[in-house]
């Protein structure tokens, strides 16, 4: 069952559970706050599994253009880049977020980030959800599933573009260039080994040490300069 499926059809599959998982606090609800973060939790982690295992059981069947073409397959590399993709994803938020500061005047701070923090300091298990399951569902959602169907009618760059859009609205968060250009870097990733786990690693990195910094701020109580 769910196997051997075409890119199309796993990429049905893949966007379904994301908006499945994507919606789940709403039943929670009617719950405890903290029952709502547990809830969140569990459903985001399930659902990066869930995706874990339909890349898995169909690998072959589904593979997208991007991952027949790569060239640059060997682990080693995909792991380096992976690691260095941390840093480079963090320097290119800062770059765009400095930019949009010096245009618009607003100070560079993601209400998003914020909101997640906040969750986090109420019930620390959530950091499972922002660190890990989160940033798999997007790189299995916005990176292989939405380049890998879209990229057979538009190519790979025309793909990347419109999935990187999708990525930032989707998180609702005002600084659109922001998440527009961290998901067209982790596209690249995506696209030079032909390996997801490349973008995954950078991504699930970039994350933990956002959250990591955000909470060595809040705990020192060190108030960044406005």
């Amino acid at each position: 069952m769910l196997t051997n499926l075409s890119i199309k059809k796993v990429s049905l599959a893949t966007v379904l559970l994301y908006l499945l998982v994507f919606f789940s606090p709403y039943a929670f609800q009617p719950f405890s706050p903290n029952l709502v973060i547990l809830g969140t939790t569990v459903t985001y982690i399930l659902g990066a599994a869930g995706m874990i295992w339909l890349y898995m059981k169909n690998k072959k069947s589904a593979a997208t253009i991007t991952e027949r073409e790569a060239k640059l397959t060997s682990p080693v590399f995909i792991f380096l880049l992976g690691i260095s993709g941390i840093f480079l994803a963090m320097i290119i938020q800062a770059v765009v977020f400095s930019i949009e500061t010096a245009i618009t005047g607003e100070q560079p701070s993601s209400q998003n980030t914020q909101n997640i923090i906040a969750i986090i300091l109420a019930n620390p298990l959530f950091i499972l959800a922002t660190t890990i399951g989160g940033p798999i569902m997007e790189e299995f959602v916005f990176r292989r599933s939405m380049i890998g169907t879209i990229e057979t009618y538009s190519g790979f760059w025309l793909a990347a573009v419109i999935s990187s859009a999708l990525f930032s609205v989707i998180h609702q968060d005002g600084h659109f260039f922001v998440y527009f250009f961290m998901g067209l870097f982790f596209a690249i990733l995506y696209k030079m080994t032909g390996k997801i786990w490349t973008s995954i690693l950078a991504h699930c990195g970039m994350n933990t040490l956002v959250v990591i910094a955000q909470l060595i701020l809040h705990y020192a109580n060190i108030e960044l300069p406005q």
